[in-house]
């Protein structure tokens, strides 16, 4: 028979042990909360820099549709340098099929890393240079930064969109193939065409997809 000490003794271990298991509780609670709150302050802020890229390329067509074309250049340079905070973002990639909308930094940027956003290569060209192709990379797999990672759904036939200075520059998928991830991409394209390149790792893998599409609609 146990006597009183040893009965309150053992009491008081399942109290304690039931404090941590619920201070336990309590901190993974607050992580998932915090980390919940940062994705969504995140997201807010995309939004809301997306938003305002969106109207100052409803500005910059408004410009181009009134003036002539040395005289908008200079409206547009003076309306970036007075509303420099619309101009984060260089341009928006829009991908319907996987429900991507995210903005570009220019080349220079900090943010323009693909341990932060959507990178814009620096072999790449603008959208509205003749021929031209531009070239975008992203992470696949789960984490925060991971924008491509359901790129691999895309196929033949699917829309994606760059908007850049006031034009929606639309684009078609042509090819999809896998490249051995080894620090260089070979880039099958019709170098006839204005072409959008996409990259990024195939999860899990030594391989990386890369995803060719051709313009098929400025507007």
């Amino acid at each position: 028979m146990l006597s009183a000490k040893k009965i309150k003794r053992k009491i008081n271990k399942k109290s304690q042990l039931l404090l941590v298991g619920s201070l336990f509780i309590l901190l993974s609670i607050s992580i998932i909360g915090i980390k919940h709150f940062n994705l969504y302050t995140t997201q807010k802020d995309e939004d809301n820099k997306i938003k305002n890229f969106y109207q100052g390329q409803e500005q910059i067509k408004e410009i181009i549709s009134n003036n002539p074309e040395e005289i908008a250049e200079e409206k547009i340079d003076e309306l970036k340098q007075d509303n420099s905070p619309k101009y984060d973002y260089v341009a928006v990639i829009k991908i319907p099929k996987i429900n991507l909308e995210k903005g570009l930094a220019e080349k220079g940027s900090y943010y323009n890393n693909v341990n932060r956003n959507i990178q814009i290569i620096k072999e790449s060209d603008s959208p509205d240079v003749e021929k031209g192709n531009v070239i975008l990379a992203s992470h696949s797999g789960s984490s925060s930064v991971s924008y491509f990672k359901n790129l691999y759904k895309l196929q033949n036939g699917d829309l994606i969109s760059i908007f850049y200075n006031g034009i929606e520059y639309k684009y078609k998928v042509v090819n999809t193939y896998d490249i051995e991830k080894n620090g260089t991409a070979n880039i099958i394209r019709n170098k006839e065409k204005n072409t959008l390149t996409l990259i990024t790792c195939r999860h899990n893998t030594n391989k990386q997809i890369v995803v060719i599409s051709e313009l098929v609609e400025k507007s």
